[in-house]
């Protein structure tokens, strides 16, 4: 805000009233008088703010009229500018600003007024009582308020970080000109800013380490974020935990980072994510170890790198996290950042899960299921499916269905297949839902239902699932669930054989063959029936699936 802002108003409230005159006039006085009393400069904030309020209210006064009355005065610039500021610092009317409030104190100490009766007015803050409704009498009372706000603002905000950024620099030799560059963008009101600055704090970057005022300064940097967060518990649980993730405490730290990764109780931000989980792992906590790996892993908040991935999985399952072990286990069995071991694999789902973690017991049951680093043992994995399936593991659950479904490690029973693939595709699994949507199509465990069928292939596909994209062709080529279509049948193909479905890839060539939502081409047909056989659809590479 400028000078001249102010100006442009001079001819605005010719008609006030006398109360609304007299009012103006008596609470720069009476604010006056709070201010030189002014103790207590750790509560200023709500001090001033409260008793500005509790002054309106008591003078049967509105706060956005006043604000409005104050802007508009002709004499706004010299009475009112430093009582306007605080309107603006506090949002008293709804209005919070605090960039303007301070343009707004810079502006009441640099209004001109003669030296000696300002020098004067300070040597004597309690004793102007000559006079006092005189012009100069308020702009005096105006600057000397202005002088005391400013310097509190600067106080509150910006005076101990520069006493912290000064210690550090005699002690360290730091760069002062950084830290305090830092500190200007934070001031100013960069999220970013205030929340390097926080870590700064906490850390003693550059700085002398204040567990409070990074507190204050993270909460800050997220405050303008707040709006969106609808449940008030998680944010009181995030900062709860949040000072003890200052105070370097490595399970908060892990909680904080959860926090940021999934948005719980703060805004989502994977990349803080990241640097939480990094203090976590490096404090000792086997779960934030685990949590860093997976972020190596998936590229989460940042760069991914599947053998820092590895060796932060190898730590957590070391230190006892049982889901740090399966997913070491996954490494193993996929080659993730050390070379492919089923054996290591295996033996580490086993430990993971002995030690009770559901996934690694679906994992384990698959090793038993198809041999892996270990003996083919369909028993085995009907056990170890069921106990994760019945933790709540929605993997497990499809799993154990296809075992009721086709009698692997069981009596063959379809009823409790459906009831299984129904858990499981509730739950979001991808797979329950295009085994239930194949339930329904086929009046497997249940009556037969193709709109169902369809329905449950389409959500399916949207979690991702390619085989369901081939069943969403057929429904839209044979008109099961849906009114035919051969050129959406045509392009559900088309999307499941270019993500590898050996499946869709025959029936891609089926249709090039046939001139099935698209024209006919039998050069296409041998690449994609090609394709399909090369994928191990062996016994259908030539002839249409049905």
């Amino acid at each position: 805000m400028s000078s001249n802002l102010l100006d442009n108003n001079t001819n605005m409230n010719t008609n006030l009233s006398k109360d609304d005159k007299d009012f103006l006039k008596n609470i720069i006085k009476d604010f006056y008088r709070k201010i030189i009393e002014m103790k207590d400069f750790n509560n200023f904030e709500d001090i001033f703010s409260e008793w500005i309020i509790n002054y309106l209210e008591i003078n049967n006064k509105d706060s956005k009229k006043i604000l409005e009355l104050m802007e508009n005065h002709k004499k706004s610039k010299f009475w009112f500018t430093s009582i306007i500021g605080i309107f603006y610092q506090f949002g008293i009317g709804n209005y919070l600003d605090k960039k303007k409030a301070l343009e707004l104190y810079l502006l009441t100490i640099n209004i001109e007024i003669e030296k000696n009766n300002l020098n004067e007015e300070f040597n004597k803050l309690h004793l102007i009582e000559v006079n006092i409704n005189s012009f100069n009498s308020l702009k005096n009372k105006n600057i000397i308020i202005g002088k005391y706000l400013l310097s509190l603002f600067y106080y509150k905000d910006i005076i101990l970080d520069i006493e912290g950024f000064n210690y550090n620099h005699r002690t360290e030799n730091s760069n002062q000109n950084e830290s305090i560059k830092l500190l200007k963008l934070a001031k100013e009101g960069n999220s970013d800013a205030q929340y390097n600055l926080a870590i700064c704090y906490m850390d003693g970057l550059g700085i002398q380490k204040n567990e409070k005022r990074a507190f204050d300064w993270l909460l800050k940097s997220e405050q303008s974020k707040y709006l969106d967060i609808l449940n008030k518990h998680e944010k009181e649980e995030f900062e709860r935990d949040l000072k003890l993730a200052i105070a370097n405490n490595p399970l908060a730290q892990n909680y904080i980072g959860y926090c940021y990764e999934n948005g719980k109780g703060v805004y989502k931000n994977e990349k803080k994510a990241y640097e939480w989980y990094l203090k976590s792992a490096d404090g000792g906590n086997v779960e934030g170890q685990c949590n860093l790996g997976y972020c190596y892993e998936n590229g989460i908040g940042t760069e991914k790198n599947e053998i820092e991935a590895f060796e932060w999985y190898l730590k957590s399952a070391d230190g006892g996290n049982v889901e740090g072990q399966c997913y070491l286990g996954y490494c193993y069995e996929n080659g993730i950042g050390i070379d492919k071991d089923e054996t290591k694999a295996f033996e580490w789902y086993l430990e993971s899960a002995e030690g009770g973690s559901i996934e690694g017991q679906c994992n384990l049951g698959y090793c038993y299921e198809n041999g892996i680093g270990t003996d083919q043992d369909e028993i085995k994995a009907f056990e170890w499916y069921s106990e994760s399936a019945e933790n709540g593991n929605e993997t497990a659950q499809n799993n154990l269905g296809d075992c009721y479904q086709y009698g692997k490690g069981t009596d063959k029973d379809e009823i409790k297949a459906f009831e299984w693939y129904f858990e499981s595709a509730n739950a979001e699994c991808p797979e329950g839902q295009r085994n239930l949507g194949f339930c329904y199509a086929n009046g497997i465990g249940t009556e037969k239902n193709e709109t169902k069928a369809f329905e449950w292939y389409l959500k399916s596909v949207e979690n991702g699932n390619i085989m369901a994209q081939n069943n969403l062709g057929d429904c839209y080529q044979h008109g099961k669930g849906i009114d035919k279509n051969e050129t959406k049948a045509f392009e559900w193909y088309l999307k499941s054989a270019i993500a590898g479905c050996s499946y869709a890839q025959c029936n891609l060539g089926y249709c090039y063959a046939n001139g099935i939502g698209t024209d006919k081409n039998e050069t296409k047909a041998f690449e994609w029936y090609l394709k399909s056989a090369e994928n191990g659809d062996i016994t259908k590479q030539f002839g249409h699936l049905l």
